[in-house]
């Protein structure tokens, strides 16, 4: 008998959270897109120290 209840909050919290539209920080987006990366590959020297070229996955 409770079901009915619990599945019209579901669909409640449900339809909140579909039509639910956050403000966004326009600015701030801005700023982070428009940051300048380094060239280098911050990952590079991962790369090279876990990088196993003597695999033999290949066939």
């Amino acid at each position: 008998m409770g079901r009915g209840r619990q599945k019209a909050k579901h669909t409640k919290v449900a339809r909140e959270l579909k039509y639910f539209s956050p403000d966004t920080n326009l600015s701030a987006l801005e700023r982070e897109l428009g940051a300048k990366h380094s060239e280098e590959d911050p990952w590079a020297e991962y790369a090279d120290k876990y990088n196993d070229e003597d695999s033999d996955d290949e066939d």
